[in-house]
Formats: structure tokens, C-alpha cells, sequence
């Protein structure tokens, strides 16, 4: 948004919620009156699919939600039966198609400060650490998670120190990245931040605006999007990360997908840095790469051994290697 100081002031105080703006009431409200037939042969053929493709293990209570978020497509390209639209989704082999079947399958729970004990743990972590601190979001959804990270690190180190680091935000869904990149949210969204926060990080919208919020320019500086898929072969990424935050995602990938993408991972993380998971995970029976140290934060079980592969360590090359390096 090119006017965007003028749309969006700085805040000034802790705003009221708009209530629930959300876009999945139609997977909720019941399927009485379907506009197509969805078999059992169809749903089947769509978790494959999804597994192929992404990793997801689409559990079979995701059914109503698959039927609601596909059909959008099914309409969209004018097609009459879920058959159809599969059938056209493998020989048309269009990229464009790809990513909107993709996209309407994933889910993106996020809230900023989500599972807020992580956050004083990352604060002590960056003031003890090597400057400038690089951390990697690898589910970054619509942005909360990154930016939190980020006003984590501005508030850790300082203005000037904190301005040198780096946050890569990665998602598949590019929809969502797309948002996080705009970096703008309703009051609702970041009603649960404190008016210092909100004063520090945000501008506050105006006009056509109110009633949204925008992070600051100094903010969003420190962050980087872009698409990455976690079942890639190779991510693309040649530097390692003082710190990852995959959390809320290995939830969606089978044990033999959790155990690829976290031997990934074991290269990417620098000596002595942290893998921060989600609250329903453990990783402790997938993986010896990572021992667990406290609640869902992870560290290399080779810096706690003194031995075992550097963070330079070779890994395949195989896979996505056409795609632009994700270097930091």
C-alpha cells in the first residue's frame, strides 16, 4: 500500500475485537443440501493426493471440511463431479492448480504469541547468542508466529542489534503468505496484545483502514517470506539457523514424513541452537537428531553428546534444486 502512513497511524491503546471473521462457517453449518456427489472412492483419492503432494495425513473426520474447500474449485472451473475435477488435477498437471488444491486442504491456526512460553525462552536464547541471530519459521501461516518473533528479538537486544537479524517465514500456502507479507490484521486479531506492543509495533488504520492495524515498516524489514514445502527434498536453504520454529505441523505428517523432515533440519540448525515444537508434539520417539530440553523446545543431541555431524554436514541435492536458494 503506497499510502500507507496515512491509512495507518500509530496505535495508541489497546483496541476492542470485531468478534469471529471466520472463513470456515460453511464446513460447521452441515452438508443437507451437497451441489456434488462425494463418494468414498473420491475421498480416498484425495487424501492420497494431499499425501503425495504435501505430506498431510488427512485424517477421515477432515471429510466435511475436504467437500466444503474443494467444492470452491469444483465451481470455480466449472466441473460437475469430484471425479472430474481429480482426473483433471493429474493429466492437466497444472502448478497453478496444484497450489489452490494444496492450499484449500491446509489449515492455519495461528494467533500471535501462540503458545506464549516459547517467547521468553527465544528472548534469554538471542541475548546469549553470536550476532546477528538468524531464526527460521518454517509454518509461518498469515504471519503471527514470525512477527512475534520478531518484536520478541527488538525487545530482547535492543532496536540497533535486533535490526541485524534475520527471520526467514516459510509456508507452503501461499494465500496465507501472502497475508503475512502485508502484515495487515484486524482488531480483533491482535486484541490480546498489550497497548505497548500494539503503540511499538503497529499502525493503526484510517479511513477505508479503520478498524485494522499494520505493522511497521522497522518490523517487517526484519522478516523474509517465501514458499517452501517441508517434504521437499532440499529446502534450498545453505545456511543454518541459530533457532527453528516448526510448530503445530509435524501434527499433519505420518511418523516416516515427521522423521525425513526433521533429518533435515539436523544441518540447519547451528551448534548449541534450539528446535522449538508445538504443544501436542514430541519428537523424542521419531528422531535421535533431537533430545528434548524443556517443555517442546529441542536441542541437537550432538552438541549434548559432543560429537556427531557439523552444521555444514552435506545433505542430498536431490529434489527441488531448480528452485531460487532461500539463503538468509
Amino acid at each position: 500500500m503506497t499510502t500507507a502512513r496515512a491509512l495507518f497511524r500509530p496505535e495508541r491503546g489497546k483496541p476492542s475485537g470485531l468478534g469471529d471473521r471466520s472463513d470456515d462457517r460453511a464446513e460447521r453449518s452441515g452438508f443437507a443440501d451437497r451441489d456434488f456427489e462425494f463418494t468414498a472412492a473420491d475421498f480416498a483419492r484425495i487424501r492420497e493426493l494431499i499425501h503425495r503432494r504435501a505430506g498431510i495425513s488427512l485424517s477421515e473426520h477432515k471429510r466435511d471440511m475436504a467437500y466444503s474447500r474443494l467444492a470452491r474449485r469444483l465451481r470455480a472451473r466449472g466441473l460437475d463431479s469430484f471425479r472430474r475435477y481429480l482426473d483433471l488435477l493429474e493429466s492437466e498437471n497444472s502448478a497453478e492448480e496444484w497450489e489452490a488444491f494444496t492450499n484449500a486442504l491446509t489449515t492455519n491456526l495461528t494467533a500471535f504469541f501462540r503458545e506464549s512460553h516459547h517467547f521468553p525462552i527465544l528472548a534469554e536464547f538471542a541475548k546469549r547468542r553470536a550476532q546477528p541471530v538468524s531464526i527460521w519459521c518454517s509454518a509461518a501461516s498469515t504471519g503471527e508466529e514470525p512477527y512475534s518473533i520478531a518484536m520478541t528479538l527488538v525487545e530482547a537486544l535492543g532496536e540497533s542489534q535486533a535490526r541485524q537479524a534475520t527471520v526467514l517465514a516459510t509456508d507452503l500456502d501461499t494465500q496465507v503468505l501472502a497475508k503475512g507479507e502485508a502484515g495487515i490484521y484486524s482488531l480483533e486479531q491482535v486484541k490480546q496484545l498489550s497497548p505497548e506492543r500494539l503503540k511499538r509495533f503497529f499502525l493503526k488504520g484510517t479511513g477505508p483502514h479503520a478498524g485494522l492495524v499494520k505493522v511497521r515498516p522497522e518490523l517487517r524489514s526484519m522478516i523474509r517470506f517465501a514458499q517452501l514445502n517441508l517434504t521437499d527434498a532440499d529446502y534450498g536453504l545453505r545456511q543454518p539457523f541459530d533457532a527453528i520454529f516448526c510448530r503445530n505441523v509435524m501434527i499433519y505428517f505420518d511418523k516416516p514424513t515427521q522423521s525425513q523432515v526433521l533429518s533435515r533440519f539436523e544441518p540447519l540448525v547451528k551448534p548449541g541452537g534450539l528446535l522449538f515444537a508445538g504443544h501436542s508434539e514430541n519428537f523424542t520417539y521419531v528422531t535421535q537428531a533431537f533430545r528434548l530440553r524443556g517443555q517442546t523446545v529441542y536441542e541437537l543431541t550432538r552438541d549434548a553428546q559432543g560429537h556427531g555431524r557439523g552444521p555444514g554436514a552435506s545433505r542430498s541435492s536431490s529434489g527441488s534444486s531448480a528452485r531460487e536458494e532461500l539463503t538468509i
